[in-house]
């Protein structure tokens, strides 16, 4: 039994999808950033975490490759060049997909209003539009990032596109959408998305 802290409504979401995946046995407290819950076991109070009996592991991408790597699924062994590969996927959506847009979400509604700058947004646009063409690039003419294997970037991608789209930044039609929908079209996608919705 795993037990996810944090609002499936924010980056917990990709801890929810990929349980989902795993078919795992799991509980969910939707608790809000900096709560208690979350303070008593990530100091900077972020969500998600996740508990692993007396343990916790935050960080929504290093939860995701733990439960990959634990269950032996969606994932490269690691050593092996394909799992190189996988990681610089992942540390691209992280770094060039999710910071531009944490970015962005921290200057419209994050900060306190004055310290946010109304110019970040085009910039960001700016960074994004950048991003989403070198992952066009990246993708091949498999149904995933890392060909016919989905895999763990894949989850990050995809909640990432979710993210842009309701925060309305562009994002262009064509190859990348239609992985995207790949995504969102698997079932535990569809489940976690009704857990989100609930919540």
């Amino acid at each position: 039994m795993y037990t996810l802290i944090g609002n499936p409504k924010n980056r917990a979401f990709r801890v929810l999808w990929m349980l989902e995946e795993l078919e795992a046995d799991y509980e969910v407290i939707p608790a809000a950033v900096r709560s208690e819950e979350l303070l008593a076991v990530n100091p900077t109070g972020k969500s998600p975490v996740l508990k692993v009996g007396d343990d916790a592991i935050i960080d929504s991408a290093a939860i995701i490759q733990f439960l990959a790597d634990r269950h032996g699924r969606f994932t490269f062994p690691a050593g092996t060049i394909e799992r190189a590969k996988q990681d610089s996927l992942t540390f691209f959506a992280a770094d060039d997909l999710d910071g531009i847009l944490w970015h962005a979400a921290k200057h419209s509604f994050v900060l306190p209003e004055e310290l946010r700058s109304s110019e970040v947004r085009r910039a960001c646009e700016h960074d994004l539009a950048r991003s989403v063409a070198a992952l066009e690039q990246r993708l091949g003419d498999g149904e995933y990032a890392m060909g016919d294997t989905f895999t763990v970037p894949d989850i990050l991608i995809g909640h990432c596109a979710s993210w842009a789209i309701n925060a309305k930044f562009d994002w262009p039609e064509g190859k990348l959408t239609d992985y995207v929908k790949r995504l969102w079209a698997r079932p535990a996608y569809q489940r976690a998305h009704e857990i989100r919705k609930a919540s």
